[in-house]
């Protein structure tokens, strides 16, 4: 199964980042962490995110797109960075989440959202395309 993992902080809480001795310390034990879900073989990617300040977000109701540039100030808990791991069941994934470092002095909080699979695209694709992906179609429907 695979996870998505998103870390979330309060944007007032983001400040700048700045390499003070404990900003250096929790990106090594972040580091280090990763390096243990991948010696785990549980890894498969991961990114932070700049600010919301250098962001857009485009709005839709029907046809109508609408794009905001950020910062967004009505954001109360911000997507800061992600991971995608590939564990057996959300039981594994929590136990990687609670043992997952934190940046000093940022609380926020971890979301895990399991990723659609195959077999739950099963109604809305036959088998044949199921069974043979076609150029151009990875990820089309959450599946890769």
């Amino acid at each position: 199964m695979r996870v998505m993992v998103l870390a979330q902080v309060n944007e007032e809480a983001m400040g700048p980042l700045e390499a003070t001795p404990e900003m250096l310390a929790a990106f090594k034990a972040m580091d280090d962490f990763t390096e243990e879900l991948v010696k785990a073989g549980v890894f498969v990617a991961a990114a932070g995110l700049k600010p919301s300040s250098q962001s857009k977000r485009i709005t839709f109701d029907g046809k109508t797109r609408t794009v905001v540039d950020g910062p967004f100030a009505e954001t109360h808990e911000l997507v800061v960075g992600f991971s995608i791991w590939e564990v057996k069941d959300m039981d594994e994934a929590m136990a990687w989440a609670m043992r997952s470092p934190v940046m000093p002095g940022r609380p926020g909080t971890m979301e895990i959202r399991p990723f659609f699979e195959a077999a739950d695209l099963a109604d809305f694709v036959t088998p044949e395309e199921l069974a043979t992906p076609r150029e151009g179609d990875r990820g089309k429907l959450g599946v890769a």
